[in-house]
C-alpha cells in the first residue's frame, strides 16, 4: 500500500538556527538516509533498491555525476543520492483523483517541497484552454495535441525542446534528432545555466569542453584546489576521493566565500575511522574569498609563478602552448593591492597558496557554480587554465581541469547533441546517417528561450525532465513568458512548480525513472549515461514501474516524432522504441568516441571516452595548441550599504528538488527563507540576528526585484557578501545579467539591499 504524503504545506518562515558544523557525513548521514528511505519506500524496498545504486549491474544514481571507481562499495551512494532515489522509488502516487482535488491555483500556491513530496505521477494529464485543473488523457490524444500544435507553427523555430541532465544518452540523442528533423536547433538545456561557462572557456583554451582528469588522477594528485564548490552537500561522494588523495599525501586548498563542513573534515560513514575516530581532516588551507574574486586570485598567482625562477615548465609551454608572451605581460601587471581588495584575502594567505602550488608537481583544480555563474565567469576559468598550463599540469597523471558537473548525465546530453549551437561536423554526420538536412542556424539557449517566449517568438515549450520555471532566473519574467505559450509539455516523474505555471494548454507526460524496469517489444532495456569524467556506462532499473500507464523517455520521443513527422520522416522511430540497441548503433556512427557502442558498454563499468589533451597532450584548438589568454581582470564592485548575494543549495536539496527544510551543516532547521550575512555587516546595516528582511536586487534597468520575508542569520561569510537558497531567490536574478560569451545567468553575484520586512 502506498504511504501517505504529508498532510499539508509546512510553514517555512520560522527556522531554528544553530552554529554551523565543522565536519560532514558520519552517523547523522546514515540516520537520515535510513529515515528518508523508510518513509518513502519501506524497509524491504529501500534495501533492495539502494543496494543497486551505482553498481555495475544496477542503475545510475539520478543525483550528481560523480564517477565510480572500478571497485564498488556495497553502499555506493551518499546521503543526498539516497534522497534522490527515495523520491523516485517512493510508494506515494499522484493519480487523476489528486488533480481533481487540486486545481491549478492550489498547486501554484504550494511550495516546491510540498509538490515534490506527493509522489510519482501515474497517468498523462491534460489542461485544456480555460480549464482550472488537469484531467486524465490517453497517450494517443496527448501526442495528437502536441503534433497538431507543432505542425500549426509558422516556423519550426517557434518550438523549444528543453532537456534536463537526468535524460539518458539514448533519449537525448532521439530528442535532438527529432528536433532537427522537425527543423530547429532550439535545444536549450540545464548546461546553459550551470557549466556553459566551463565549456566555453575549455573549448577555447584546450580544445574540448570537458574536464581532463579521471578519478585515478584525483587519487594521485599532489595538490587539489576546490574553488567555488561545496562537495559536502552537492557532490558528497567526492569527499571519498579527497580522503583517498589525502591518505596518499595530497594537499587541499578550498576557495570559497563560505566555510563548508565537508571541506574541513569528512567522517566517512563507510569506515571505522569515519564513524568512531573523528574522520579525516581535508583542508590544508581555506581561502575565504570575496564573491567573484577568483579571477584576480589566479591572475596574481600566475604573476608570481611567472616571476619565480624555474617555476614555469618551459618545455611544455614551448611545445604545447600558444600566446604565452601576451599572457605573461598581462600577468606581470597584476597588482597586489587590487588583488587583496578584490579577494578579501591577506598577503600571507596568497603566499601560502603560492608555496603549495610551487611544491606540487601534479595539480588539479576543481570548480562548480561558484566560478561559472558570474559576468566574468569564462575569463575566470581561462585564468584557471593559465595557472595549470604554466606548470604543465594538463595531460599529466594526477593533474588537470576538473569542472564538477551536477546532473547525472548533463555531460552526456551535450555529447549526444543537445546544444543550440551544434558543430558543423556533428550536423554533417547526422545528415549522412539519416538522410535529411538538419538546420544550420543557431537556436536559443535557456535565457534566449525565455526571451523568445516573452516576445511571442516561441509558442510551444517541450521539456524532457527538469523544473524549468524553478531553475531559471528572473522568476516573474520567466513565469509571465511561460504563460504566453500556446502549449507547455513536461515529461516528468514527479510534480514541480513548472506544472503549475503553464501555457494556454498544458500536458504532463509521466515517464519511467532510473529505478524502474524498462521492458519494450524486444525485451528488457537499459540506457547509458556519461559521468563527470567522461566514463560511459549502462543503467538498469530493478523496480516495477509506478504505473502501467508510464512510457520511457525514448518511447515518448519516438511516438511524438511519429505523430508529428508522419511519412515525411526518414527515421525508423518505431524500431528505436522497440530496441534501444538500435539507437546506440546509430550513435556509434554519428558521435566520435562511441564506435562499437553496444559491445563496449556491455563490459562491466563501461568505457572511457577519448580526451586528446589528457590522452595525447594534443589540443584540438584553432591554433593546434593549448591557448594562454590575457583577459582584463574583473570582479564585482558593490555600492555602500549593499551586499553581494550568491544563490546556493541547502543540504536538503538537489538543484530545485527540495527533500526537506533543513540545512544541517549550516545549522538551519525547519525553514528555507534565510539570508546568511556576516555579523559585522548585519550590525552595520542595523539588522540583528533573527530580524526579518526583504531582499531587493539592484540592476541597471531600475526594475525592483523583491524576495520578501527572509530571516537574517549572522554567519561567518566573507565581509560584504551574503548567501540565500534558490529557487526562492531566483526572482532577484535579472534575465539580462549573464556571463560574457556563455550567457549563463550570473546567479552568484547579485547586488542586493536589505529592507525591514513588512510581511513577517
Amino acid at each position: 500500500m502506498a504511504t501517505k504524503p504529508p498532510a499539508g504545506d509546512p510553514v517555512q518562515d520560522a527556522p531554528q538556527v544553530a552554529p554551523p558544523k565543522h565536519a560532514a557525513a558520519g552517523l547523522p548521514a546514515i540516520g537520515y538516509t535510513a529515515l528518508v528511505a523508510q518513509q518513502q519506500m519501506g524497509v524491504a524496498r529501500a534495501t533492495r533498491t539502494l543496494l543497486k545504486v551505482n553498481q555495475k549491474d544496477g542503475f545510475d544514481c539520478p543525483g550528481c555525476a560523480w564517477p565510480e571507481g572500478d571497485k564498488r562499495h556495497i553502499a555506493e551512494f551518499c546521503e543526498n543520492g539516497a534522497k534522490a532515489v527515495a523520491e523516485e522509488a517512493t510508494l506515494r502516487r499522484v493519480t487523476p483523483d489528486f488533480f481533481a482535488a487540486h486545481p491549478l491555483d492550489d498547486l501554484a500556491g504550494r511550495s516546491g517541497y510540498w509538490l515534490g513530496q506527493q509522489g510519482r505521477i501515474t497517468q498523462p494529464m491534460y489542461l485544456p484552454e480555460g480549464a482550472d485543473r488537469y484531467e486524465a488523457v490517453t497517450w494517443e490524444r496527448a501526442f495528437e495535441i502536441i503534433a497538431a500544435e507543432l505542425n500549426a507553427l509558422d516556423s519550426p523555430d517557434e518550438a523549444l525542446f528543453y532537456t534536463s541532465g537526468r535524460t539518458s544518452n539514448e533519449a537525448a540523442f532521439l530528442l535532438q534528432l527529432f528536433a532537427r528533423e522537425f527543423g530547429t536547433n532550439n535545444l536549450p538545456d540545464c548546461s546553459n545555466m550551470c557549466h556553459e561557462s566551463s565549456g566555453s572557456a575549455l573549448t577555447e583554451t584546450i580544445g574540448i569542453g570537458k574536464g581532463s582528469v579521471s578519478l585515478e588522477d584525483m587519487h594521485q594528485a599532489d595538490l587539489i584546489i576546490v574553488a567555488g564548490q561545496n562537495p559536502g552537500t552537492n557532490h558528497p561522494r567526492m569527499l571519498s576521493a579527497l580522503e583517498q588523495a589525502k591518505a596518499a599525501g595530497a594537499k587541499i586548498i578550498s576557495v570559497n566565500p563560505l566555510p563548508e563542513a565537508g571541506m574541513e573534515r569528512f567522517k566517512n560513514p563507510q569506515t571505522a575511522k569515519g564513524l568512531a575516530l573523528g574522520g579525516q581532516k581535508l583542508g590544508d588551507l581555506f581561502l575565504q574569498i570575496r564573491i567573484g574574486g577568483d579571477q584576480a586570485l589566479f591572475r596574481l598567482l600566475n604573476k608570481l609563478i611567472v616571476e619565480t625562477e624555474g617555476a614555469v615548465d618551459e618545455l611544455f609551454v614551448r611545445e604545447h602552448t600558444h600566446g604565452y608572451e601576451e599572457f605573461a605581460a598581462a600577468a606581470r601587471a597584476a597588482d597586489w593591492d587590487e588583488t587583496l581588495a578584490a579577494t578579501g584575502l591577506t598577503r600571507a594567505e596568497i603566499e601560502q597558496a603560492l608555496s603549495m602550488a610551487l611544491a606540487s608537481k601534479r595539480t588539479i583544480v576543481c570548480w562548480a557554480m561558484g566560478l561559472t555563474q558570474h559576468k566574468h565567469a569564462v575569463a575566470t576559468i581561462r585564468e584557471v587554465v593559465n595557472f595549470l598550463l604554466l606548470r604543465g599540469n594538463i595531460g599529466r597523471t594526477g593533474a588537470g581541469v576538473c569542472p564538477v558537473r551536477g546532473h547525472s548525465n548533463v555531460q552526456g546530453d551535450r555529447t549526444m547533441g543537445i546544444f543550440e549551437r551544434p558543430a558543423p561536423a556533428f550536423l554533417d554526420a547526422l545528415e549522412k546517417e539519416f538522410g535529411f538536412a538538419p538546420p544550420r542556424h543557431h537556436g536559443y539557449d535557456v535565457v534566449r528561450s525565455i526571451e523568445a517566449l516573452r516576445d511571442g517568438k516561441a509558442k510551444v515549450f517541450f521539456a524532457m525532465g527538469g523544473n524549468f520555471v524553478g531553475a531559471t532566473p528572473d522568476t516573474e519574467v520567466t513565469e509571465a513568458a511561460m504563460r504566453r505559450a500556446s502549449l507547455t509539455v513536461h515529461v516528468s516523474t514527479k510534480l514541480n512548480r513548472s506544472h503549475a505555471v503553464t501555457g494556454r494548454r498544458a500536458l504532463i507526460l509521466p515517464t519511467l525513472g532510473r529505478t524502474d524496469k524498462d521492458v519494450q517489444k524486444s525485451g528488457k532495456q537499459f540506457v547509458t549515461v556519461e559521468d563527470s569524467m567522461g566514463l560511459v556506462h549502462s543503467s538498469r532499473g530493478n523496480l516495477k514501474p509506478a504505473s502501467p500507464h508510464l512510457l520511457s523517455e525514448p518511447a515518448i520521443v519516438a511516438r511524438l516524432a511519429r505523430a508529428t513527422l508522419g511519412t515525411r520522416s526518414t527515421v525508423d522511430w518505431e524500431e528505436f522504441e522497440k530496441d534501444y540497441a538500435t539507437i546506440r548503433d546509430r550513435i556509434a556512427r554519428v558521435v566520435p568516441g562511441f564506435e562499437d557502442f553496444n559491445a563496449r558498454v556491455a563490459e562491466p563499468g563501461g568505457f572511457r571516452l577519448p580526451h586528446a589533451p589528457r590522452d595525447e597532450r594534443r589540443f584540438p584548438t584553432k591554433t593546434g595548441k593549448a591557448n594562454f589568454t590575457a583577459a582584463p581582470v574583473e570582479y564585482p564592485t558593490v555600492p555602500e550599504g549593499r551586499l553581494l548575494l550568491q544563490t546556493l543549495r541547502s543540504h536538503d536539496q538537489y538543484n530545485t528538488t527540495i527533500y526537506g527544510l533543513d540545512d544541517r551543516y549550516r545549522g538551519i532547521k525547519g525553514g528555507r527563507r534565510v539570508v546568511l550575512v556576516n555579523a559585522e555587516d548585519a550590525r552595520e546595516l542595523g539588522f540583528a540576528d533573527g530580524a526579518y528582511v526583504d531582499l531587493v536586487s539592484e540592476w541597471k534597468d531600475g526594475v525592483e526585484r523583491r524576495a520578501p520575508g527572509f530571516r537574517v542569520v549572522h554567519y561567518p561569510t566573507t565581509r560584504g557578501c551574503a548567501a540565500a537558497y534558490y529557487p526562492e531567490t531566483n526572482v532577484l536574478v535579472p534575465l539580462e545579467s549573464t556571463a560574457d560569451t556563455s550567457n549563463t545567468p550570473a546567479s552568484k553575484s547579485v547586488i542586493v539591499r536589505l529592507e525591514q520586512s513588512a510581511t513577517v
